[in-house]
């Protein structure tokens, strides 16, 4: 891993990607108290309190060389959405280790649908690879999703990731069975411009 220190906010184009603030709870519980976007996650929709509770665990999550072993961002558009001015918290993403590699890493991401259909998962998603291989010297980052969760295993398809594994019934959550979809991404299959 690179020993400098990650340099944050990550901007883009159209977004800022940037640590968390405990007044991040307020702006993402509409988004996660949603029926339909917890529908894939391994939580329930949240509540005010679990709210808090989650941004308190990601607030310390500062980098894959920290002891957290993660990176938490929230994604925040630069100039507003559709008629709405200023910034606006959309979503967010992280990346954490997989056991002991210092090699190998999970992404995952989570946006309002709301904000869909205009690139911003895309464009944050790329953001983050591009830290996880060029900052990091990852080898290897892996997504998996629940394979009912189309709108994300179109956006790793999107990004470059590679569908590795269709896993049928492998996962016990919300009272049902459900198959894992798992997209795996090499530094070395980054289309570089």
């Amino acid at each position: 891993m690179n020993p400098q220190e990650l340099s944050l906010p990550l901007t883009t184009d159209r977004l800022i990607l940037r640590a968390y603030r405990e007044s991040d709870a307020e702006a993402l519980l509409p988004i996660y108290s949603r029926e339909d976007v917890a529908r894939f996650l391994l939580c329930d929709p949240w509540t005010a309190e679990e709210s808090r509770t989650e941004i308190s665990k990601r607030i310390p999550k500062t980098g894959l060389d920290t002891e957290s072993r993660a990176l938490s961002l929230v994604i925040e558009t630069k100039d507003g959405l559709d008629d709405i001015e200023g910034s606006v918290i959309i979503g967010d993403l992280g990346i954490w280790l997989n056991g002991e590699s210092t090699d190998k890493a999970e992404i995952g991401w989570v946006l309002n649908p709301a904000a869909g259909g205009h690139g911003f998962a895309s464009e944050a998603a790329t953001a983050m690879l591009n830290v996880a291989f060029d900052h990091y010297g990852l080898h290897r980052v892996v997504a998996q999703m629940d394979a009912r969760n189309t709108a994300s295993a179109k956006l790793a398809t999107r990004i470059g990731m590679h569908q590795e594994a269709h896993l049928r019934q492998d996962w016990w959550t919300k009272g049902e069975w459900s198959d894992t979809l798992i997209f795996g991404m090499l530094g070395s299959d980054r289309q570089v411009a």
